[in-house]
């Protein structure tokens, strides 16, 4: 939808929101006017599903059930009330209002697999983690009081106790969602917001459940009851706002996962959660007795075992960072290549195999005749690629057990084992006729005489390579010999 009709959208939703606070104080009017507004942000998400690619549709689909179900329960609850006087748990609107939770859910994980195809285990110990805190304190607080201390039969505890659990599994998606990577465009906020709404209306009416008397007397405020009303029409309508944007097109799109760190919110947060149950411990030890102990014991064990695991992600993602540091820093960036760290590395290892063994071992400096005059006719990018194909045509022609690597600029060297002078030769007449874009190199190559360093070596064969040039380029020239002249090869 173009920007002025979801503009549009929002608009009119925002009116019959705001209006709600002068509904006359009827039931039907009440109900009525709620399941208006629902059923508005059904219609808003079913229109921006419909626009979106087959594919997309799906949790939209879903959101769209949770809401539809949840208002159609706002009617059924009233007749129930009017008709009957059905007041106790659990009603036959129970299951409606409930269905908003595990539909929601539903499109929460369609979503979050498809932002983050291969899994993000690191966001979801760090959920699991923030979940858990949170869960003990609506244990103690919201679920147990409810599903222990009120006067009424199993079913109905169950039903009143499935609210606060199903507003967890919301908080525990919601947090993920936020967690992962992906696109985070205005449709990802608001359906954010809607969600944030549902968990806020909740725990609004939960405080005011806990307060007894106060929160009775707080209830038959009538402004203050529609305010909190609202903010359950404002969530429905931000799903139909969210579907109806222009960029909810983006929002299942895969997307890079977020970089495993601790920020200070995260970390936080984090903190807090693991230490809900030693404080929650703290006030009950004060109030002179521990009626959690069981709860308590469970949460911080889970806790121990997700700050174990996390702590090992932490340690297992540094290792591999430090791994690919260390293997950064012994490869060229242009091409590759081992750069000359590694072969500074290499080469007396080389050596010293070659003398404990007996056996030859020769080194040859590389240099890309006229590749400054390349430069000027072509520019530095057709340089560098130049200085990529000629890396990988090289490669392919040296045997398997030599070593390439770029010394600096346009030269490179190269460490042939097991080569005598002709062998080296012969390899080296391979990597000439492979050179690209009908340029050449001139090459100095040195068999190891069994005695000199490692930098004496390749002296020499860098001697012989500037002979090689003296001679005329495109040639391979013996270290203190006469030069091995190669033809030009053939194109």
């Amino acid at each position: 939808m173009t920007g002025r009709g979801w503009k549009s959208y929002a608009a009119v939703a925002a009116v019959a929101i705001g209006l709600y606070q002068l509904v006359p104080a009827d039931g039907w009017w009440v109900s009525g006017w709620q399941m208006a507004v629902g059923y508005l942000g059904v219609a808003g998400i079913l229109l921006g599903a419909h626009r979106l690619p087959r594919r997309d549709r799906l949790p939209w689909w879903f959101f769209a059930f949770g809401v539809g179900a949840n208002v159609t329960g706002i009617p059924v609850s009233i007749y129930c009330q009017e008709a009957f006087g059905w007041i106790t748990l659990p009603s036959p609107a129970d299951p409606l209002f409930l269905l908003l939770y595990p539909a929601c859910a539903a499109g929460l994980v369609v979503l979050i697999r498809r932002r983050e195809p291969r899994g993000n285990w690191t966001a979801l110990v760090d959920i699991a983690t923030i979940t858990t805190g949170v869960g003990l304190l609506a244990w103690v607080y919201v679920i147990k009081p409810v599903a222990v201390g009120q006067d009424i039969d199993i079913f109905g505890r169950a039903v009143q106790a499935a609210y606060p659990i199903g507003d967890l599994l919301l908080l525990a998606l919601l947090s993920r969602l936020l967690r992962g990577g992906g696109s985070r465009g205005a449709p990802f906020w608001w359906i954010t917001g809607s969600l944030g709404a549902f968990l806020v209306g909740d725990l609004a009416w939960v405080l005011i459940g806990d307060l007894g008397d106060v929160g009775a007397a707080l209830e038959s405020v009538r402004w203050l009851h529609r305010s909190i009303d609202m903010v359950f029409l404002v969530a429905f309508v931000l799903f139909g706002i969210g579907a109806q944007h222009a960029g909810a097109k983006d929002l299942s799109a895969p997307g890079l996962p977020r970089p495993v760190r601790l920020g200070r919110l995260q970390l936080a947060l984090l903190t807090a959660a693991s230490l809900t149950a030693p404080g929650l411990l703290a006030v009950q030890l004060y109030q002179g007795r521990v009626t959690d102990g069981a709860a308590i014991v469970f949460c911080c064990s889970a806790m121990f075992l997700l700050v174990v695991v996390r702590m090992v992600q932490l340690v297992r993602e540094i290792e591999r960072q430090a791994a690919r540091v260390a293997e950064l820093a012994r490869l060229d960036e242009l091409t590759g290549l081992p750069n000359r760290r590694a072969w500074n590395d290499e080469l007396p290892r080389a050596l010293d195999f070659a003398r404990r063994g007996g056996r030859p071992v020769s080194v040859a400096v590389l240099d890309l005749d006229m590749f400054k005059r390349y430069n000027d006719a072509y520019g530095h990018p057709a340089g560098d690629r130049l200085l990529k194909e000629a890396a990988a045509a090289w490669h392919s022609a040296l045997r398997k057990v030599d070593l390439l690597a770029r010394y600096g600029g346009e030269e490179f060297v190269v460490l042939l084992p097991d080569a005598g002078p002709d062998e080296a030769r012969d390899v080296l007449d391979r990597a000439l006729r492979a050179t690209p874009s009908g340029q050449t190199f001139s090459a100095g190559v040195a068999v190891w005489d069994q005695a000199e360093s490692a930098d004496e070596l390749i002296q020499r064969a860098d001697e012989a390579l500037y002979q090689a040039k003296a001679a005329g380029r495109n040639r391979i020239t013996a270290a203190r010999g006469e030069p091995h002249a190669v033809p030009p090869p053939r194109r």
